[in-house]
């Protein structure tokens, strides 16, 4: 791994003219060397050495060439080391955003990765977006995927790489219509059936099997489900209410709030009995789940345990048992136990589909868009499903 670039400027005096000069690194890693007026160490040259420390650590990548002569795979480079420093959670994590975003970039890398970045244009921007189609992308996918390249061309032309006129010349590029284009729809995403989720159940793990279940009772998105905490468990009432510390519109600086009501107190009860975990470790964990599975293989064994058997762990294991599940370990379990219990294939996050079109169902839309934690409707409505057997009680009444 190679060393961290140190981007702190240094400030020594320029021997010929015994001038003030600094010097630094880009987050580009482009060495720049600058003088300054007045000599080495007075009020002016200190002042001027002020101002562009100041430029400098709002912007890494202040750079002495014109915007002529940087190329995008430059500018590509320089903004993927923005965002690994820019899109990272509270505990400095990367987020899956910064993912996306090297997944956008990749074609246009490909194909332009030379080309000025101030010559890159409306139509040089729908070649990589019709590469994208090719590709096999969905149309939805295409278009977000474009508007993150236009993102780190709005991100180079706020840092002076490249002109202005550049970004605005892009955002004339209008996305893909359905209906109008050879990019292919991506399927919607529908509730799955509560036979479906019953007949998997017992092919699943038992941690992973908890988890589905909350969710069956919850809404739950995946990740939430994932990390649950009882620190973050509110058990003193009736309804327990949950609180995850990260969601998806956290950064946004909203709370979410998570009831759990009957079923899913005694879903949670039931796991929680004889072994609950301290407060602050995840109540679902695949090393815990690994270290219960071979302890029941071991009261179960009717043979003696030969000493040589008592432990055999390794002392120093290539790769231990993750602490907490993922969306995606989930996910890739139920797949597999949709396999084996021979029904169609699901994904978790059908599941909160299901949960929204049952409350919206019994209770309304902006009951299901209150459990389900969204401040718009139009939100809502892409998890509950309209009630089709309402229409058709009404049309045999008054059609």
């Amino acid at each position: 791994m190679p060393r961290p670039r140190n981007l702190t400027p240094t400030y020594s005096r320029h021997k010929q003219s015994g001038r003030g000069r600094l010097t630094w690194t880009d987050i580009a890693g482009v060495r720049h060397e600058k003088l300054l007026p007045g000599q080495h160490g007075s009020t002016e040259s200190l002042a001027a050495k002020a101002r562009l420390e100041l430029e400098i650590a709002t912007s890494p990548t202040h750079s002495s060439v014109t915007p002529t002569d940087i190329t995008l795979a430059e500018v590509l480079a320089a903004y993927l080391t923005h965002a690994t420093r820019y899109y990272v959670d509270a505990a400095g994590k990367p987020t899956k955003e910064l993912d996306n975003m090297k997944s956008a970039i990749k074609p246009a890398r490909e194909l332009y990765a030379a080309t000025p970045a101030a010559q890159f244009g409306p139509k040089a921007l729908a070649a990589v977006r019709q590469h994208m189609v090719g590709l096999g992308w969905c149309r939805s996918l295409v278009n977000r995927q474009v508007d993150r390249i236009r993102r780190v061309l709005r991100w180079a032309a706020s840092e002076e790489l490249i002109p202005g006129s550049t970004y605005e010349a892009l955002r004339t590029l209008a996305g893909l219509r359905r209906g109008r284009t050879e990019a292919r729809e991506s399927e919607p995403v529908r509730p799955v059936a509560d036979e479906v989720v019953a007949a998997t159940l017992p092919y699943l793990p038992h941690h992973v099997r908890v988890i589905v279940e909350l969710m069956m009772h919850t809404g739950m998105r995946p990740s939430e489900a994932c990390r649950l905490t009882l620190d973050r468990l509110d058990r003193g009432s009736e309804v327990w209410v949950y609180r995850p510390e990260k969601h998806k519109t956290a950064h946004h600086g909203k709370p979410r709030v998570i009831p759990f009501g009957p079923k899913a107190r005694a879903v949670l009860s039931a796991f929680l009995a004889g072994q609950e975990p301290s407060a602050t470790e995840p109540v679902f964990s695949p090393r815990r789940a690994g270290e219960e599975r071979h302890a029941r293989l071991r009261a179960a064994r009717k043979s003696k345990v030969q000493p040589s058997q008592v432990s055999r762990k390794k002392a120093r294991p290539k790769r231990q048992p993750a602490v907490l599940y993922t969306a995606r370990a989930l996910a890739h379990a139920v797949l597999v136990a949709a396999e084996k219990a021979g029904v169609p294939h699901w994904h978790p996050y059908q599941l909160r589909h299901s949960y929204a079109t049952k409350v919206r169902r019994h209770h309304g839309l902006e009951a299901a868009g209150a459990a389900l934690g969204h401040t718009r409707m139009s939100a809502t409505e892409v998890y509950a499903e309209r009630d089709e057997q309402l229409a058709v009680n009404v049309a045999a009444k008054i059609g």
